[in-house]
């Protein structure tokens, strides 16, 4: 069994994790159909972890008085993850606190990732886990699946939609080019619908903070597609580079600095803030539909 990936499968569809910043590479139906992006030149992640931080802080931001030095989405996405279990059906990884992350983010933390294939489809749950005796966490957590668009080699990438379960706020947020969070925008989704179109994210990212919805289908031109779920997530992300081969869905607990923000790490808005021995739950799951 390799210590670096783990592969596994249930009723048609197979995946890979890695070790590597607990990443699903790859999703696959048995008749070799690939659903999630392949981390090709337009960018070169599938699946990334977002911890401790959705975005990135500002300048010269502290922590009780200590630094902060994350980069964009934190360091989980570029630490290796400890194999807790892995079966035919899915797989259990685990982060701690090192003296490497504490010379960039000084908190104590525990973060399990497992993975498991359900009859329908892939279960990704995440549970961060406050282990201090006298320090509450504060941090973000958010997941960066992104997903084949044309979701069929065979199409083209016109007509494909994204139809929420419930109708959404009339405003969404953007990125700036400093990578901050500035006043709201009207919002191109209407009626639960979001027809796709790279235009749409020549503007960076689309960001709907405390999103209504809990799940949303990613379907093509003949209605097929996937349904993507969530729960314990507050926040969703919609991204991609304009005209790569790739949808971001992405359901966060907390989004990037607000302009104007310059307070303590603890004060930026949208954060968990878990007492000392506390956890945090939440998934997402991705189904053929």
């Amino acid at each position: 069994m390799s210590d670096t990936q783990h592969s596994f499968g249930k009723n048609g569809l197979t995946a890979t994790v890695s070790a590597h910043g607990a990443e699903l590479t790859s999703l696959r139906t048995t008749s070799g159909q690939d659903l999630l992006w392949n981390a090709g030149p337009a960018w070169k992640r599938h699946s990334p972890v977002l911890f401790p931080i959705v975005g990135k802080p500002p300048e010269n931001t502290t922590l009780n008085g200590q630094p902060v030095t994350l980069t964009q989405h934190g360091f989980a996405r570029d630490m290796t993850f400890r194999w807790l279990e892995r079966t035919e059906t899915g797989c259990v990884l685990e982060l701690e606190d090192t003296p490497e992350t504490w010379q960039l983010f000084p908190a104590a933390f525990r973060l399990h990732l497992i993975y498991r294939m359900e009859e329908t489809g892939l279960h990704v749950g995440y549970v961060l886990t406050n282990p201090s005796e006298d320090a509450t966490l504060h941090a973000s957590l958010g997941v960066h699946p992104a997903f084949m668009w044309p979701l069929n080699p065979e199409t083209g990438r016109e007509n494909h939609r994204l139809t929420f379960d419930t109708n959404e706020a009339d405003h969404i947020r953007r990125i700036s080019p400093d990578g901050l969070l500035p006043e709201a925008v009207p919002s191109p989704i209407h009626d639960r619908l979001l027809p796709l179109q790279d235009s749409l994210f020549e503007a960076d990212a689309i960001i709907m903070l405390d999103a209504r919805s809990k799940a949303v289908d990613f379907t093509g031109p003949d209605g097929s597609g996937l349904r993507v779920r969530w729960d314990g997530f507050k926040d969703l992300g919609l991204w991609t580079k304009p005209g790569a081969g790739f949808l971001c869905i992405e359901p966060w607990y907390g989004y990037a600095t607000p302009v104007g923000f310059t307070g303590d790490f603890s004060e930026k808005p949208g954060l968990l803030h878990l007492q000392p021995g506390e956890s945090w739950e939440a998934f997402w799951s991705v189904e053929p539909i």
